[in-house]
């Protein structure tokens, strides 16, 4: 069953005011479906936007920060709990540890980080836990199709494709998740999971 998710996003809120609405929507979803949040442990960005609207509509937010961001007030201060960890390692151990799927909204670069990593590790057979790429206004396309050029050159397999799902939206992560998913009005359809 899944209770806790772990979400990665961007530090900043990047260039499309959408990618800051849908970060809203998802963490409304969290908190109204009773879904524990797990995530980096920042204010900032999309990341922050994310935290808050948890927060905001009564759910449960766990972050996971290293020290050295924390000590330059990047640190959420009034999340459910905040966990301060040694090292960028750490975090993404512990924040595995917590969570029962993974889901990627935009970010930069530790957020790509942290999405091969997870999908990497899956490939090694270290966990089966569910991750979904959510491709908000086609953000993804271009790591999708690099995945797709590592394939057909010969240095990953077919099943590569199989490591994660996508979503074009954030409302369809629920559903694919297996997940009922209540929206204004009514229930959200069954997404189309690629």
């Amino acid at each position: 069953m899944i209770r806790s998710v772990c979400v990665f996003c961007g530090s900043r809120v990047g260039d499309d005011p959408e990618f800051r609405a849908a970060a809203r929507r998802l963490g409304e979803q969290f908190a109204r479906q009773g879904i524990r949040l797990v995530y980096g442990g920042g204010s900032i960005g999309l990341m922050g936007v994310l935290a808050d609207a948890v927060l905001k509509h009564g759910g449960e937010v766990h972050g996971v920060i290293p020290e050295f961001l924390d000590r330059i007030e990047v640190g959420h201060s009034q999340l459910t709990s905040l966990e301060v960890v040694d090292s960028m390692h750490v975090r993404k151990a512990q924040m595995f540890e917590m969570s029962d799927a993974f889901v990627v909204l935009p970010g930069g670069l530790g957020t790509l980080d942290e999405t091969m990593e997870i999908i990497t590790w899956r490939q090694l057979g270290l966990h089966d836990k569910p991750i979904l790429l959510v491709d908000q206004k086609g953000y993804w396309e271009p790591l999708l199709a690099l995945i797709e050029h590592t394939v057909a050159r010969g240095f990953a397999g077919e099943e590569t494709r199989k490591l994660f799902d996508v979503v074009r939206d954030v409302r369809d992560i629920l559903p694919a998740l297996g997940l009922a998913a209540e929206e204004a009005t009514g229930k959200a359809a069954p997404a189309k999971v690629l």
